[in-house]
């Protein structure tokens, strides 16, 4: 059971590292943000798509795309 605790404390801490880019359609309403920037969720996108860091994206109230989960 250490073993578990201790592997999900890891992959938890690697992949939402605060400076961890993200990318965001930029059209002023969305409120998704994507690990990739050739998501699925994103192709519909026809605003500039924008980097962002995770917890910018997550302070502003948006949310990981359903796509990514």
């Amino acid at each position: 059971m250490k073993t578990l605790s201790l592997l999900i404390f890891f992959l938890t801490t690697t992949t939402c590292k605060e400076n961890t880019t993200v990318y965001i359609c930029n059209n002023g309403k969305t409120k998704k943000y994507h690990l990739t920037s050739d998501c699925r969720g994103l192709s519909n996108c026809s605003y500039k798509i924008i980097k962002s860091t995770i917890d910018k994206a997550k302070n502003d109230g948006k949310t990981l795309c359903g796509y990514e989960k």
